[in-house]
């Protein structure tokens, strides 16, 4: 029986879907542990990722539109996203205490940088309808790990609509990129362009990345990086580090 489009997107996604553990710093800014400034490295981590994504995403659009024109739309709206999230990053950091001076001076950790890294090297060599099914399996954790943290730092945090809109963004359903997702992947399977165990490897990786990212912003003992600049608890901000 011939599966469709949603039917493998889902399947993908379950077989994707990650462990308990894959997000150590999750459960800390849920329950208001996370301090001030593991946020503020994980805004100034995020704009780095944003800028190397976007690069990335117009060039799989581009690609598409020569090698496969059903997945040119799915890169094409990625792009923009992430042009919107660009600008909401700015309130985030700003609630975070980070000024100018401060995310100009920042050194990225490895890390973190490793998932936006292995994206580039999909927008170079793969095919770009096997990294349609790979990201979207990946965007369903990040959509989720997104709600958290908004709804989190509203509560926990008391920080603003506005210097939550970063992770709104992300965390709400997108009916237009998830059909976008789905004619690339009825057309990759009609075509036979698609190859579920490549865009498995690629899923799996990226959400390994992802763990990466957050296991590496995590707080925990000998983490030097983060401790550079003083530290405050998350649930109780000052006046200073408030918008």
């Amino acid at each position: 029986m011939t599966r469709t489009a949603g039917e493998v997107l889902e399947e993908m996604t379950a077989r994707l879907a990650p462990g308990p553990d894959a997000n150590p710093l999750l459960p800390l800014i849920a329950s208001g542990a996370a301090d001030l400034d593991t946020l503020a490295v994980l805004a100034m981590e995020q704009r780095l990722v944003i800028a190397a994504d976007l690069l990335s995403f117009r060039h799989l659009a581009e690609r598409s539109a020569v090698e496969d024109p059903a997945c040119a739309p799915f890169f094409e709206m990625l792009a923009e996203g992430e042009e919107v999230a660009a600008g909401r990053l700015g309130a985030l950091a700003q609630a975070c205490g980070v000024d100018e001076e401060r995310a100009a001076a920042y050194e990225p950790l490895p890390g973190c940088q490793a998932y936006p890294s292995y994206v580039a090297r999909l927008a170079l060599g793969a095919a770009p309808a096997d990294v349609v099914l790979a990201l979207s399996a990946n965007f369903a954790s990040w959509g989720g790990y997104c709600a958290t943290i908004a709804k989190s730092l509203r509560d926990r945090c008391a920080f603003t609509d506005e210097a939550c809109g970063f992770f709104d963004f992300f965390a709400e359903p997108s009916p237009e990129l998830e059909e976008r997702a789905r004619a690339a992947v009825r057309t990759g399977t009609g075509t036979g362009r698609i190859d579920e165990e490549a865009a498995y490897r690629y899923g799996r990786l990226l959400q390994s990345y992802e763990s990466m990212f957050w296991h590496t912003l995590a707080p925990r003992q000998g983490r030097g990086e983060l401790r550079e600049q003083p530290r405050t608890t998350c649930s109780r901000p000052t006046t200073e580090t408030r918008p």
